[in-house]
């Protein structure tokens, strides 16, 4: 296990390599100007040059690259052009909103996709079985800022009308209103709930016949013992890996649904950075994402041997 973690720790690093090459090559295939961006479309040719200067883009492309991922190196994400604070000082303020989305999300495709994902299976074609055929081939088609669309009206605008006022129309109130998190997450959740139900039945078919499992029910187990014990235990490899994907995916900020119910996260914060060319804060964004990810897939493999004793890593 040991030397195991050691080649993934390096091939972290070299992913996070290969990110900073991607994503500085792509900041400057952009069609915008950072300067302009700065100054104002109506800036003097000398107030641009000297804005140029001053943030280093007059340089050659390769010196750029190389000063950025020396300051990378020492986990310093740059400046932003536009606010002039530290990128990553300016993540970290928004990542609290992003982490009680990313929560609820996480929290809400559970709830509804594992007992749905277990329902299907243990009733194979039975009438709940194609209903919820047919909730996940919905909650996979639908596309998020539709459903968020969906969810503002009927439970934050509708339900006032009816004398009914539980969910706010939007923004961010803080850990003191997590109430502002659950539309959201009720959002992301029916689009992963359908991803982990269809994951689990077909999970569970596989192993629903298996020697083990008539074993168990042959010596008289109750039968949620056998599901929790001998289906659900070795079943649940899948969705431990949907869930480590979901997790760096939820944390680095989820753009569509934080702009759609106005949640102040990182995803909102790339999105204006990238209106207003803000090349640092896109980068560091895209570099905090990248880590994030890399990492949860790292727990995800370790949770595999904890869950499956067969699985070895040497």
């Amino acid at each position: 296990m040991g030397k195991y973690l050691v080649r993934r720790l390096l091939w972290i690093v070299v992913v996070i390599f290969c990110v900073s090459v991607i994503t500085f090559a792509l900041s400057f295939l952009m069609p915008a100007d950072p300067a302009k961006s700065i100054a104002g479309t109506h800036a003097t040719p000398e107030v641009l040059a000297r804005i140029r200067h001053d943030l280093g883009l007059d340089k050659p492309v390769y010196v750029q690259y190389v000063v950025y991922l020396w300051h990378l190196l020492h986990f310093n994400l740059g400046f932003s052009y536009v606010t002039q604070q530290p990128v990553f000082t300016s993540i970290m303020q928004r990542f609290p909103a992003t982490v009680m989305v990313a929560l609820f999300g996480i929290v809400f495709e559970l709830l509804i996709g594992i007992p749905i994902g277990m329902i299907s299976a243990l009733k194979q074609y039975s009438f709940r079985d194609r209903a919820f055929t047919v909730f996940n081939l919905l909650g996979i088609a639908a596309p998020g800022f539709w459903l968020g669309l969906i969810m503002l009206y009927l439970l934050a605008f509708q339900l006032p009308n009816a004398g009914i006022n539980i969910f706010p129309l939007g923004g961010y109130g803080g850990w003191t209103h997590p109430i502002n998190g659950v539309l959201p997450g009720l959002t992301l959740g029916i689009g992963g709930a359908a991803w982990y139900s269809r994951m689990l039945r077909s999970s569970m078919l596989d192993i629903l016949n298996a020697d083990y499992v008539r074993a168990a029910r042959a010596k008289g187990l109750p039968e949620r013992i056998v599901v929790g014990r001998h289906i659900m235990r070795n079943a649940i490899g899948p969705i431990v890996t949907l869930l480590g994907m979901d997790v760096g995916w939820f944390l680095s900020g989820v753009l569509v649904i934080e702009v759609v119910f106005g949640i102040p996260g990182i995803g909102w914060q790339a999105w204006q950075a990238i209106q207003t060319s803000d090349i640092p804060m896109i980068m560091g964004t895209v570099q905090f994402s990248a880590i994030l990810i890399v990492l949860s897939n790292l727990v995800v493999d370790v949770a595999y041997t904890w869950l499956d004793p067969r699985v070895k890593y040497s």
